[in-house]
């Protein structure tokens, strides 16, 4: 395979040893295979939409300008659906934004947030020049992602819902006509200033939606957020807006259906999961979960990453036995969309801040609740009794054991 080789874990590294992403798989595999049988691998690894793979959408030339000159990743596709007879196609653009942070984590955090918001400037252009209606940032994307270090000094990134940020993100709404989700460290004033994991809404008019607040928190190795805010108390809202009926599951989210169940239940059409996770901890369940919960629930999802190594000033521990250390590993990006036919779509890069720009037919999401009936077989009323009795301290597990398996050992 030329220079490029599968190392032993599955992962695709080059002749230095770096390591490819997923997308970087696709093009490899793209490049050394037959026509027909790169077809098959393709259709495995990326799905069929409407029987066919993903068309490229032609973006206008200002969007690859920007990309270019501030260098980041910029790719764009396209999901169909079936035509209908009494509905018209809706038609919705959406954007994805994976970044890394700007200035190392010593300088002043005014000068930190500052920063982010100078690089993050020219992507969100690019997505508004684009024509995208839709547009979400990263989890914690004024901040370097430093929750697991314990310090309370990071609290001080902290904002209202109103605060600095969503200031910034309302003239681009306002001047795009988009609606942007903003996932930030809120800090909520008329509660004793606690602090949640939050995503606001802001609405094309420029407008507060609403906002969200993460649900499962974390505490798995570095990643014990618990220091500083605790699970959310927001239920799990869809906000419908011009564009269509929309959620965000916040990052560690991902791994608890139920949570991407109950957003399908409210209604939603797209579902973003705003992340911050690294490659020895979470990236074989990247392209599967959220994969998975687009086809379960009928909806799409936009996966979104953080991308780079943060390297903090002070070292700390885990509680997982390894030693101390400055940084949590590689943000390893490849943020990506997928579609409720089990489709996707390439992902961003493993090492570039990127915007991926996908135009969907909400039709779609319908059409598979059609197709497959998983709403008209899924037995709620089954499950309901399961967990209500679950729940209460006398639960018995229903386990069925063979009268003969105690016998002989007595």
């Amino acid at each position: 395979m030329d220079k490029k080789m599968i190392s032993e874990n599955g992962e695709t590294t080059t002749a230095d040893g770096s390591i490819c992403g997923y997308d970087s798989l696709h093009q490899l595999l793209s490049a050394n295979l037959k026509p027909e049988l790169y077809q098959e691998v393709s259709r495995l690894l990326l799905g069929r939409n409407c029987g066919g793979s993903l068309e490229q959408i032609v973006l206008p030339e200002s969007a690859k300008a920007l990309s270019s000159k501030h260098d980041f990743d910029l790719q764009a596709v396209s999901f169909s659906a079936d035509k209908e007879q009494m509905r018209m196609p809706r038609v919705v653009r959406v954007g994805l934004i994976q970044n890394s942070i700007a200035i190392p984590t010593t300088a002043p955090f005014s000068d930190q947030k500052r920063a982010i918001f100078d690089k993050l400037k020219p992507m969100i252009d690019a997505a508004g020049v684009a024509g995208v209606n839709i547009l979400c940032l990263q989890e914690a994307w004024t901040m370097p992602f430093a929750f697991c270090t314990r310090e309370k000094r990071w609290c001080e990134f902290a904002e209202p819902v109103d605060g600095e940020s969503t200031k910034f993100l309302q003239e681009f709404a306002r001047k795009y006509n988009m609606v942007i989700v903003s996932p930030i460290l809120e800090r909520d004033i008329d509660h004793g200033e606690v602090m949640w994991n939050t995503a606001v809404i802001i609405g094309n008019n420029g407008n507060i939606i609403g906002k969200h607040r993460k649900n499962h928190i974390p505490r798995v190795g570095d990643f014990n957020e618990s220091t500083y805010y605790m699970e959310g108390d927001t239920g799990h809202p869809v906000f419908e807006t011009v564009f269509g009926k929309i959620a965000v599951n916040i990052c560690y989210g991902r791994h608890h259906p139920l949570n991407w169940l109950a957003f399908g239940l409210n209604g939603a059409e797209i579902v973003f999961n705003p992340s911050a996770t690294v490659g020895g901890l979470s990236e074989p369940m990247w392209p599967i979960e959220a994969r998975n919960a687009a086809i379960a629930n009928s909806y799409f999802v936009g996966s979104i990453n953080r991308v780079g190594t943060e390297v903090f000033p002070n070292p700390f521990t885990s509680g997982d036995e390894k030693p101390q250390h400055n940084d949590f590993g590689h943000f390893y990006g490849s943020s990506h969309f997928s579609a409720p036919d089990a489709s996707c779509t390439p992902s961003l890069s493993r090492y570039k801040d990127g915007l991926m720009i996908s135009d969907m037919d909400l039709n779609l999401c319908r059409q598979y609740k059609d197709k497959w009936g998983f709403r008209m077989t899924a037995r709620y009323e089954v499950y309901a009794d399961l967990l209500a009795k679950y729940i209460k301290p006398d639960f018995k597990p229903q386990v069925v054991s063979d009268p003969l398996l105690h016998k002989n050992s007595s």
